[in-house]
């Protein structure tokens, strides 16, 4: 993709930021309906984000704006006619989360994080689809032990079990180990009856409905009856030493200190332990601390292990999940300042 550069306009110094034109053509190669979507979809996208002027005309785009829009947004379709060569398809979605990549981050290569192929199953592929997604991946891949640490819907336990079937797949390892504590989410479920598989089943849930999306359901039977795929609570752990097995541990803001203790010592040779959780859905009783907000004081310094972070941003649910989850950060921050003032206030009545 070429663009064509015409000499910025003439303005007023202190009054108009510098205007400039550009025009960027697409290659005959691609379809510039999957450029710009259909009945011009994605250029809607783009244009609601910027106040640059775009016109169209055969496969020439025509930007007339603040010069740093511009040069943004040709970064932006360069990047989606990148996508598009990969033989992946551009949707909505992609359109609006290659704007947030690049405006949230200059150096971020759109491209690279929406193309990356983690795993395909039943003609669905699983893929990092922010930055911070990208790094998590990415540090699974090169850390014995990585945290990915985030509110709900930003892929942290998703991404770690196509990870993990990726890995058995691949050879890299000869099992996968799910576990989770068995603790209720605010409400008391009491008495279960059935047997213990039975008893446990609704805590594993969300592992089993995972494991669905990335293999086929026939199969899975099969491997946990071989003991390949293990989903155990996280009690099951303690005595054991786990070799040649990706682990991993999801709502581990339900973890003693203890626990996490005894869950990371399990790590044997030839493993890969992946642990994920979100610190302010901890359902532990209000006096006991929660194994996950301390771990990485403890162990964020030592060699091997990664500590990812993952936000609202992230959240690739439906989009009011991510308006959700900020607007309770938001409040939640209001608050610790509200204390925060009225410890000053005290602080200075006592003086």
């Amino acid at each position: 993709m070429t663009d064509q550069q015409i000499q910025p306009e003439p303005h007023d110094q202190g009054q108009r930021r510098p205007t400039t034109k550009h025009t960027v053509v697409v290659p005959n190669s691609v379809d510039l309906v999957s450029v710009l979507g259909p009945a011009d979809e994605y250029l809607g996208i783009i244009e609601s984000h910027f106040d640059t002027d775009l016109h169209v005309r055969g496969n020439r785009i025509t930007l007339h704006g603040d010069a740093a829009e511009v040069a943004l947004i040709e970064r932006i379709l360069e990047e989606i006619v990148q996508i598009i060569r990969t033989g992946q398809g551009v949707s909505a979605d992609t359109v609006q989360r290659v704007i947030s990549m690049l405006k949230d981050e200059e150096a971020a290569k759109p491209a690279d994080v929406l193309s990356l192929n983690i795993l395909s199953n039943r003609g669905r592929s699983i893929r990092p689809k922010t930055l911070n997604q990208k790094r998590y991946v990415d540090a699974i891949d090169k850390h014995t032990i990585t945290f990915g640490i985030g509110p709900a819907g930003t892929g942290k336990t998703y991404l770690a079990m196509a990870k993990a079937v990726q890995a058995l797949q691949s050879k890299q390892v000869n099992r996968i180990i799910l576990t989770r504590p068995a603790v209720e989410s605010g409400e008391k479920l009491g008495f279960l009856p059935g047997t213990l598989t039975e008893k446990i089943d609704p805590y594993m849930r969300p592992l089993y409905d995972a494991l669905h999306d990335m293999l086929d359901p026939e199969l899975i039977p099969k491997l946990m009856t071989a003991g390949t795929i293990e989903i155990a609570p996280l009690a099951y752990m303690r005595g054991r030493t786990l070799n040649d097995a990706f682990i991993v541990l999801d709502e581990a803001q339900n973890t003693t200190p203890e626990q996490m203790k005894m869950f990371l010592t399990r790590l044997g040779f030839g493993s890969k332990v992946v642990v994920t959780g979100d610190a302010s859905q901890n359902d532990l009783p209000t006096s006991q601390k929660s194994g996950l907000s301390v771990v990485e004081g403890i162990l964020g310094e030592v060699r091997d292990i990664s500590f990812n972070k993952l936000t609202s941003h992230d959240v690739v649910r439906h989009a009011l999940v991510g308006r959700i989850v900020a607007a309770y950060d938001d409040y939640d921050a209001a608050i610790q300042a509200r204390i925060a003032a009225r410890n000053a206030e005290k602080n200075e009545e006592t003086r």
